[in-house]
């Protein structure tokens, strides 16, 4: 009886140690590349991106107050309310008042940005000659507060949530965003 008791307890420590073991692992690596430990401590969640592109001193920072669709943000900059606009990426349509344009394409990479962009955190800034677009939106360059500061921009090219849009005269990375929407296309 005494050995049984001891089996029992046994199997239930490694089903425990397994359980802790899937947890772990399910949240330091979670789906689409994102990790979602920084969703439980409300931070950035952690990406990671293969084209490393460094991120330039001195950038303007922004809080992000939500997200509109998958290349575009609400920010607090320089103390304003601002709308940012990503460079050199589009992300199909989600929130189209013209319901025929949105796709579940454009739903997911609006999901994805949304995942990483949380309320309250912070990214940085950088723009490129032209800094705002006919709609008065700031375009930039989106690095994550992060180790390594991966570009959003970069992310969602390489996961292929968005194809490359090149709008002269904002082409600073555009020759590493066309070797990167080749590799990735899905779309």
């Amino acid at each position: 009886m005494g050995n049984n008791k001891r089996n029992i307890t046994r199997m239930t420590g490694k089903k425990l140690i397994g359980l802790i073991i899937f947890l772990i692992v399910g949240l330091f690596f979670g789906k689409d590349g994102v990790n979602f430990v920084g969703k439980i401590f409300n931070d950035v969640p952690i990406i990671n991106v293969s084209t490393e592109i460094k991120m330039p001193n001195n950038l303007g920072k922004a809080e992000i107050i939500r997200v509109k669709d998958g290349d575009t943000f609400v920010c607090k900059y320089k103390g304003k309310k601002e709308t940012v606009r990503l460079i050199g990426v589009d992300t199909p349509e989600s929130v189209h008042p013209d319901q025929n344009r949105n796709s579940e394409a454009g739903k997911k990479a609006s999901e994805i940005t949304k995942e990483i962009l949380l309320e309250g955190s912070e990214v940085f800034l950088e723009f490129d000659v032209a800094q705002r677009d006919k709609y008065g939106r700031i375009l930039a360059y989106v690095y994550l507060e992060q180790e390594g500061n991966p570009m959003l921009n970069v992310y969602l090219l390489e996961k292929g949530y968005a194809k490359l849009m090149t709008v002269p005269p904002n082409v600073k990375y555009v020759e590493k965003f066309k070797k990167i929407a080749k590799q990735n296309r899905k779309f």
